[in-house]
Parts: C-alpha cells; sequence; structure tokens
C-alpha cells in the first residue's frame, strides 16, 4: 500500500466525512423529535395511537434500510414526488431512526417509576406537565447509552446513502476508486476515517454518560 496515495487523497475523503457526520446528526435530530411523538402514542391510552406507533416501528424496524431508501428516492417519482439525493438520504435515515429512537424513549419513561406521575398528579400536574417537569428529565439520562449506540449505528448505516447518489464519505471513496483504480489505499483510508469517527463519537457519548451518571 503506497501511503503517499493515502495522504493525496485524504482531504477529498475527509470532506466526504464531513457530509457523512451532517446526514447523521440531522437524521438523529429529527428521528428523536419523530421518535419522541412515536414513543408517547406508544404509551397513551389510545388503542388507535398504539396500533399506530406499534405499526410503524414494526414496520420500519422488519425491513431493510436500503429497501426504504430505494422506495423514498426511486419509488416516490411515480407518484409525483421527487426528492434529491440529500433530502432523500435525511428522509429515509430520520424515519428509519425514528422506529428506533422511539422504543429507546418509551423504555426509558416506562423505567421510571410510576409513583413519580402519581406524586406529580397529587400536587396538581397534568399528565403532560408531568411527563416535562418529572419523568423525561429522569428519563432522558438512560436514553444515553442506546441512543450513542444509536448514533454510531446510524454514522455507519449512512454509506447506504451513496446507492441513491448522495455524495458521502462512502460515495466519494467509490468515486474516487473508478478514477484512481488503487482501491487498497482508498479504501484503507476510507476505513480509517470511519473509524475516526466512530471511536470519537463513542468516546464521547461515553464522557457524556459518565457526567450525568454523577447526578442518578
Amino acid at each position: 500500500m503506497d501511503l503517499a496515495v493515502v495522504w493525496k487523497y485524504l482531504p477529498v475523503l475527509a470532506k466526504g466525512a464531513v457530509t457523512t457526520v451532517e446526514l447523521t446528526a440531522l437524521a438523529v435530530v429529527f428521528g428523536t423529535f419523530l421518535g419522541l411523538l412515536i414513543a408517547l402514542a406508544a404509551i397513551s391510552g389510545s388503542r388507535v395511537l398504539k396500533g399506530c406507533a406499534r405499526f410503524y416501528t414494526w414496520l420500519i424496524r422488519g425491513t431493510p434500510l436500503l429497501l426504504q431508501l430505494f422506495v423514498i428516492y426511486y419509488g416516490l417519482p411515480q407518484f409525483g414526488l421527487t426528492l434529491s439525493p440529500f433530502v432523500a438520504a435525511i428522509s429515509g435515515l430520520s424515519l428509519n431512526a425514528a422506529a428506533y429512537i422511539a422504543e429507546i424513549i418509551r423504555g426509558a419513561i416506562q423505567s421510571v417509576d410510576k409513583g413519580q406521575m402519581e406524586a406529580a398528579r397529587s400536587i396538581g400536574m397534568s399528565n403532560l406537565q408531568a411527563l416535562l417537569r418529572i419523568i423525561l428529565p429522569q428519563a432522558y439520562r438512560r436514553m444515553i447509552p442506546p441512543l450513542g449506540n444509536e448514533f454510531i449505528a446510524l454514522l455507519k448505516d449512512s454509506s447506504l446513502v451513496a446507492t441513491i447518489s448522495m455524495v458521502d464519505l462512502m460515495r466519494t471513496a467509490q468515486q474516487m476508486y473508478v478514477s484512481t483504480f488503487r482501491p487498497v489505499e482508498i479504501f484503507a483510508a476510507t476505513g480509517a476515517l470511519y473509524l475516526v469517527l466512530t471511536t470519537f463519537f463513542t468516546l464521547t457519548f461515553g464522557r457524556l454518560e459518565r457526567k450525568l451518571a454523577v447526578y442518578e
């Protein structure tokens, strides 16, 4: 392996890595918002909302992310809705992440002692007030480890957006391989960048988890 080739193309790959992080971060933000709504529906007293939430998580978690991206990017134009690769990638990753994050949030909320809700209601709080002021502040600390795992998994899975022409780290590597015919150097550098990113975020979430554990 020629290290000079690796160093030569590393800056170009780094630009693709920035796009990968952007995609992942946006997908987690949108996925968390949607996941919270799904989680609240899943624990609500409405059978309809519960059924919809369970159906969504069953459907999304039971089908491959690649298939979901294809449906959004290649399937929706059949119904008159054409999305750019970036919007399709964000949409697919967000919808996929929402199903997993919803289960994380639901589990964290239900892990809080039921007496907390009863105590909040006894002092005049509504269910919503109790959820926002009492339950979620306790639950979010328990969400950090699984949310960190989901972020890192999504960071790696985002490489699938290369199949819908989104120029992320993986797509950049594929384009460079076609033009240089140096697969060892190109893909070794790509793998190294993925390792750097996953290691950085693993350490970041680990530090955040330890910091929040102090307040438990």
